[in-house]
């Protein structure tokens, strides 16, 4: 499949709604376009998960068959690695070297979940009540973990591969039927997906891909009566949508990975040479559109100037342009609206008199390219650009003194999506680690992911988990079977 045929078939699909154009970010032209499928397609998108999820098509599978077809889908990933990896280039703006990864450790999530298809498993026990009711008696109960019939997968623009991946490799694996709607910005990747899940042998109607808006049809599957779960990631504003329109239908089960606003600290004793340029790429990468961006850098007095210094050159040495452009570590932001969304949190920084010591500003140039910033003097307490999620290159730093001024800082936020500590002393960087109101805690490294560890948020960065044992259990349902013996 090319990458025409692509643009060709995403143009071509039926839809009732409004036309979205897709747009390539590093030249802000338009590639293709698409119709938003409109609410009857969501409709017989969820009627179709229904009836497979009613004959057992997919569930009814023996455990090792499932497992095969996940194995299948994996190999034919890497096999088409280079049309999805360029799809991520031309529709995110990400460098291929950082797109090459995504759609490697896309391929990982399905060989990951393959292994979890035998393994699903309860708990069983002889129970005597006669302790409780004066009278003998003896019942079998065992557990029966079982998937949900319908779930509803919706993820976000930034790393459409690894997100359909993440999400639908574990409901596959647990036996789920589904549907998938991959954000507006970035539809391309998926079509190739959806074809791969049909070559690999998952039955029709097991995963239903649909397209449109997310105020269209990501709200007409969130409230949908016979959608049974749904698993979310993307901001915190829209994750608090889905969970009233999920209230409002059947009370259907919401897993959400939201925002973060992550904070990183630095203390004097500090390897400098690792620290400034893991927290510089930690925040900076795909020009900060990552939940886990360490966009609050806290930093000890004594090396507080050394970092601003340190991760000021940083921001101006890391090169920004187009994915094919040569030396480029950074792309464009996604869209117009993003862009104008970071550059209003720029301009609200400057008119609260913080100190913007490099970047601030649009590259004068086509495509959505802000300048890598840093920024000091901000008041955490009040300040959009400390205590928000901007989603965009921008990286505040202030000063502390001690450990309890440090967890203070850190712990200022409504998130708790990541944190990172760096420090040499291994006690204070436990007692850090037990301190910090976050999901994941990094001591001397940042960004650290595996397909075995669960994923999850505190505060308002979620709810459940994602990868993991964690993973395949946000798909399962419990029930508990009481014999008389």
């Amino acid at each position: 499949m090319s990458v025409q045929a692509v643009l060709d078939e995403i143009r071509n699909r039926p839809g009732t709604g409004t036309v979205v154009p897709v747009i390539d970010p590093s030249t802000e032209e338009q590639i293709t376009e698409f119709t938003d499928c409109g609410p009857e397609a969501i409709d017989e998108a969820v009627a179709n998960a229904k009836a497979t999820a009613e004959s057992g098509v997919w569930s009814g599978l023996p455990d090792y068959d499932r497992a095969k077809v996940l194995w299948r889908i994996a190999d034919l990933i890497d096999e088409n690695a280079a049309i999805l990896s360029e799809l991520e280039s031309l529709n995110g703006g990400i460098p291929p070297g950082q797109a090459d990864i995504i759609t490697k450790v896309g391929s990982e999530w399905f060989r990951y979940y393959a292994g979890w298809c035998t393994k699903i498993d309860g708990i069983a026990r002889d129970i005597n009540a006669g302790g409780l009711t004066g009278v003998e008696s003896h019942q079998h109960v065992y557990t029966l973990r079982e998937p949900y019939d319908v779930v509803g997968l919706i993820f976000p623009w930034n790393g459409p591969v690894f997100n359909f991946c993440a999400k639908l490799a574990p409901s596959l694996a647990a036996g789920c039927s589904s549907v998938v709607k991959p954000a507006e910005e970035t539809p391309l990747s998926a079509l190739v997906l959806d074809r791969i899940l049909t070559e690999a042998g998952v039955p029709e109607g097991v995963v239903n891909l649909v397209n449109g808006l997310g105020h269209t049809a990501g709200a007409a599957i969130t409230a949908h009566p016979d959608v049974d779960k749904v698993a979310f990631t993307g901001s915190t504003e829209v994750g608090r949508e889905i969970v009233r329109s999920s209230a409002g239908s059947n009370l259907n089960k919401v897993t959400l990975e939201l925002g973060g606003k992550s904070p990183v600290v630095i203390f004097d004793d500090a390897d400098l040479n690792m620290a400034i340029p893991m927290a510089s790429f930690g925040t900076f990468i795909h020009s900060g559109q990552a939940c886990v961006c360490g966009s609050r850098i806290f930093a000890q007095r004594g090396v507080y100037e050394q970092v601003v210094e340190g991760m000021a050159n940083m921001a101006n040495t890391m090169q920004l342009g187009g994915p094919h452009e040569e030396g480029t570590v950074i792309g464009p932001l996604i869209s117009q609206k993003q862009l104008t969304r970071v550059l209003g949190y720029l301009d609200q920084g400057r008119s609260d008199g913080a100190e913007l010591v490099t970047g601030g500003h649009r590259l004068d140039r086509k495509g959505y390219f802000v300048h890598p910033t840093v920024v000091t003097g901000v008041d955490p307490d009040r300040s959009r650009l400390f205590q928000e999620e901007i989603f965009g290159p921008i990286v505040t730093i202030l000063p502390f003194d001690d450990e309890d001024e440090a967890i203070a800082l850190a712990n200022n936020s409504t998130y708790g999506l990541a944190a990172t500590v760096w420090t040499e002393n291994l006690g204070r960087a436990h007692r850090l680690a037990k301190r910090l109101k976050a999901g994941t805690v990094g001591l001397n490294c940042q960004m650290q992911f595996d397909h075995s560890m669960p994923f999850g948020g505190y505060k308002q960065s979620g709810w459940g988990y994602e990868s993991g044992k964690a993973g395949i259990e946000t798909y399962l349902q419990t029930k508990i079977v009481w014999a008389q013996m």
